[in-house]
Parts: structure tokens; C-alpha cells; sequence
């Protein structure tokens, strides 16, 4: 069961026309919210990167926060699953073929669930692979742009690999991977890139810079150039589906022992005791 423009309906009767700016255009936006034991993870959090990304885009929020919560809370309830992959997505509408914003379209609002799929116990013991390719997709990567042609392309590279993930370089520097973002560790130090338009502000990430900075792990928020990440003692990916997943395997090469690191075990375990404690909070 989905909701799409105020109803609740079977995925398979759900229909968008075809003038659909998201559909023509990629003129929207998204969101992926995991959910726990049908508790949204951080759902504040996801609403107001919603928030962030349509203002970027200069379209209106169709809906308030309260609003976003209940229709939220009513498709978890309709399916069968405890744990869920919330997908919801705002596009400017239907309209004549027009590049240029149409004055008077309706937003089009999606949203739908999914089983939840998060790591596998044997990908958290021995690691994942990935690749590097060049990022060269377009300079506003902080928006969550329902336009991801760069990234399906990119991602599709790790597929034909046989890797769970490509990893991006833009001028010899990383920024992060075609659909998450990345941390590396080098003598005991967490490294990541602070926020900037060329990666997305994952929501991951900042419970993970969160819970470094509360437990007195030594990390820094710079640029990474590529031969640091070919140096790299250890190196994960993170996102709403994926958690926090070790990479040991970089571009066909072991990335430090081959096997996750120590301070990866130890994010690992502080990551799921939150995850536990903020499912239990009131009003999650």
C-alpha cells in the first residue's frame, strides 16, 4: 500500500501522468527513511533535509511536519513489515512541457514502503569491495535530486565489478559514493569531508561524526586526496540502508589487513546501542 496525492492505494493501481515534471524533467526530490520495528529512524532529521532540498529547488513543501509525520505513520501501518524502507518523493507536478516553473501545477507526492535490508552479518565480518571512478556529476549534490542518471551510471560500475560501491574523486580528491557517504580512517583518525554542495549531508553520517565526537574518537573534517584513501587503514560507506559498511577491498586491493578495522567495530557497536536507544525514546 502506497499513498500518492492524498489516497492510499495498492502499488499496482497507483498511477502519475505522464506530463509529470518528475517524470519528464526529474524536476523532485526525495527522501529514504529507515524504519525500526515501525519507529522512523530520525525522521525530524529526514523531514527537514526534505525541507532543505525543495527549497533548493524553490518548490514548496506540500505538507508540515505533522502532516509529513501522519501520512508517514499511515503507510508504515498498511504493510505487513516491521522494519521498512519509507521512500517519499515531491515533484513539481503536471504541466506542459516547459522547462521553465509552471505558475499554478499541484506538487505530485509519493510515498511508499519496502522491506528493510540492512547489512548482512557476513558483509559486517569480512568487508565489501568497491571501485574509484571520477565524479562527474553536477555541482549541487547536497540536493537530493529525484535527477540521479550520474549516479545510476556510477553505481552501475560497481555492479559490472562485482562491487557493492564506487567511490568518487572529483580533481583527485573524494568526495563520496554513488549513493552514500564515506569515512576513512588513517592511524587511528576518522576522516571525512565537511558539508558542501558536492556531497549529500547524509543523515548516517551525522550520527556518525555524533558519536566520535561524543566518545572522544580522533577524527578531523578535510579534504581527502586519493592516495590518502589508497593508504587508508580502513574505509566505510554509509547511508540509511547500509549503516555503517566496511570497505576491504578498494579498486581490486586489500584495504589495510583486508578484513574491518578496529575503530569500525567499535563505531559498529556505539551506532546500534543508539539506534536501540532512540527507538525506545518517546515520539519516535
Amino acid at each position: 500500500m502506497i499513498y500518492l496525492n492524498g489516497k492510499f492505494t495498492p502499488i499496482e493501481e497507483a498511477l502519475i501522468p505522464v506530463l509529470d515534471r518528475g517524470f519528464i524533467f526529474g524536476d523532485g526530490v526525495y527522501e529514504v527513511i529507515p524504519v525500526y520495528s515501525r519507529h522512523p529512524f530520525r525522521l525530524q532529521e529526514h523531514l527537514q533535509r526534505l525541507q532543505n532540498s525543495l527549497m533548493s529547488i524553490r518548490l514548496e513543501n506540500p505538507h508540515s511536519e505533522d502532516q509529513w509525520r501522519t501520512i508517514i505513520g499511515q503507510v508504515i501501518d498498511l504493510n505487513e513489515t516491521d522494519d521498512q524502507s519509507i521512500y517519499l518523493q515531491v515533484t513539481r507536478g503536471v504541466a506542459k512541457r516547459d522547462h521553465a516553473f509552471p505558475v499554478d501545477s499541484v506538487p505530485t507526492v509519493l510515498v511508499t514502503s519496502n522491506p528493510l535490508n540492512p547489512p548482512r552479518d557476513e558483509q559486517l565480518q569480512k568487508g565489501v569491495s568497491a571501485i574509484t571512478a571520477t565524479d562527474n556529476r553536477w555541482l549541487r549534490c547536497d540536493v537530493k535530486s529525484t535527477a540521479l542518471l550520474p549516479n545510476v551510471l556510477l553505481r552501475q560500475l560497481a555492479a559490472d565489478a562485482g562491487c557493492v560501491e564506487t567511490i568518487l574523486l572529483r580533481d583527485g580528491q573524494l568526495t563520496e559514493g554513488s549513493a552514500s557517504n564515506v569515512f576513512v580512517v588513517k592511524s587511528g583518525i576518522v576522516l571525512t569531508l565537511a558539508k558542501s554542495n558536492l556531497i549529500l549531508p547524509g543523515i548516517t553520517y551525522d550520527v556518525v561524526l555524533e558519536l566520535v565526537q561524543a566518545n572522544g574518537i580522533a577524527h578531523e573534517l578535510r579534504s581527502v586526496a586519493k592516495t590518502e584513501l589508497d593508504d587508508a587503514d580502513e574505509i566505510w560507506i554509509t547511508s540509511s540502508s547500509k549503516e555503517i559498511l566496511p570497505v576491504t577491498t578498494l579498486d581490486g586491493s586489500p584495504v589495510g589487513k583486508g578484513k574491518p578495522g578496529p575503530v569500525f567495530q567499535r563505531l559498529h557497536e556505539l551506532y546500534q546501542s543508539y539506534k536501540a536507544q532512540v527507538m525506545r525514546a518517546p515520539g519516535q
